[in-house]
């Protein structure tokens, strides 16, 4: 027992991590800021974890298909509807950076319809794509885990 004692002394002592909530209020208004900008698609990265972050993501219209070889994504749709295009290959592909790959689409995907309050998880090194339909946005927050 007094070894589990220091060990937390010690952890408080080195500044231990804390506890980040972004509520639904806030997730929200952020949104509003990211419509405003008049774009396709807009984002703004909210917190950086260790070998995760958070981030907020808008977008009016159909995205590039991507591959993150090293990175897997967590969606939590807060608001619109639309359809995630994954599996199969990216066409057209090319090196955006290190690691992560673009493409115009993707041919022999599988496609999933989604909606507020659902929940995606897309695992590092599967192709996909989010599809809106015009004058269809959606509000999505994603975690982004570095696997390396």
């Amino acid at each position: 027992m007094k070894h589990i004692a220091l060990l937390c002394l010690a952890a408080a002592s080195l500044g231990a991590a804390t506890v980040d909530i972004f509520s639904s209020k806030d997730l929200r208004e952020a949104g509003n800021k990211l419509a405003a900008k008049k774009t396709t698609f807009a984002s703004e990265n909210l917190k950086q974890w260790g070998n995760h972050l958070s981030m907020l993501a808008y977008r009016e219209s159909t995205g590039s298909s991507e591959l993150h070889e090293h990175v897997a994504d967590i969606f939590v749709i807060e608001s619109g509807q639309g359809t995630l295009l994954s599996g199969g290959k990216l066409t057209d592909s090319h090196t955006e950076k290190p690691g992560e790959l673009r493409g115009k689409s993707i041919a022999g995907g599988e496609k999933h319809a989604f909606g507020p309050g659902d929940v995606i998880h897309i695992p590092a090194g599967i192709p996909h794509q989010v599809l809106v339909d015009k004058g269809q946005p959606v509000t999505y927050f994603v975690i982004k885990v570095n696997a390396e």
